[in-house]
């Protein structure tokens, strides 16, 4: 048997579950999201969450972004975060994760370093016209050819993730799932500034493995993450957790007690 086909990637993780319980609750928003970013939360069953996935993954091929080719992704922690990132992987691509607090200089940094191809975000996160900085960066990003992002009253030339997923396209693409590529590259700090670092699908999974096992998490249980989620290690604690539990990731951004208190009383 080809390797290539037993080495596991977050997406076929997500397939998995969604194959044993499609109506099941997988993704549960911030309450307090419409403060955040504008925009209501949401709660997505396996199957909801699917269709999302499949409509963003077609349109980032539709957009002609090449197999294995870099997105940079710099949102909130939110549930488009979640689908942001599968349905990259869907598609054949790796996903540059960009800290929320990154302003112009570092993103065109960083859209270089990595050769990104396109870039993703919100309108607006806490007050932060995100939508603006993005296109500000991706006009001194000379790889950069796709600008897209959530939410309302985006600026020209950025493409309407929300329309996309409320036309999806079908179109698809054949990728070979192999854990052993790069998944994510995501940014450590050194001496010289931050430096790139592509991480495997399969380093992701041993990273929330690690934890799943040493918190003794149950199959199928309801978590809650305030990580956020623009690192390894914020992603290995949250999202791939999830994935490895199959049960619901219900997410918190940013810190604020009344609201964490909040949330954990309506997952209990």
């Amino acid at each position: 048997m080809n390797q290539a086909n037993t080495s596991p990637t977050l997406d076929a993780l997500f397939q998995r579950i969604l194959a044993r319980k499609p109506d099941a609750i997988a993704l549960v928003d911030p309450i307090n999201k419409q403060r955040i970013t504008g925009r209501a939360p949401m709660r997505l069953t396996y199957a909801e969450a699917d269709r999302v996935i499949s409509a963003l993954a077609a349109h980032f091929i539709d957009a002609g972004l090449p197999p294995h080719s870099v997105i940079a992704v710099q949102l909130p922690n939110t549930i488009e975060f979640v689908l942001t990132v599968l349905a990259a992987h869907r598609a054949g691509l790796v996903v540059a994760v960009f800290p929320l607090l990154w302003r112009q200089a570092e993103l065109v940094a960083a859209l270089n370093r990595t050769s990104a191809r396109a870039i993703v975000t919100m309108s607006k996160i806490d007050g932060v016209i995100h939508a603006d900085l993005a296109m500000h960066a991706a006009a001194e990003a000379f790889s950069i050819r796709h600008v897209c992002g959530f939410g309302n009253d985006l600026p020209e030339g950025m493409f309407s993730l929300d329309q996309s997923i409320a036309k999806p396209s079908r179109s698809t693409r054949g990728v070979m799932p192999d854990g052993r590529k790069a998944a994510i590259v995501s940014f450590d700090v050194t001496a010289d500034g931050f430096r790139a670092v592509p991480r495997s699908h399969l380093s992701l999974i041993a990273g929330g493995l690690a934890i799943s096992l040493e918190s003794d998490l149950p199959q199928g249980v309801n978590m809650m993450s305030a990580f956020l989620p623009s690192s390894f290690a914020g992603l290995a604690a949250s999202v791939v957790t999830w994935l490895l539990s199959g049960g619901s990731l219900a997410l918190h951004h940013p810190f604020d007690a009344e609201v964490l208190e909040q949330q954990l009383a309506e997952l209990a």
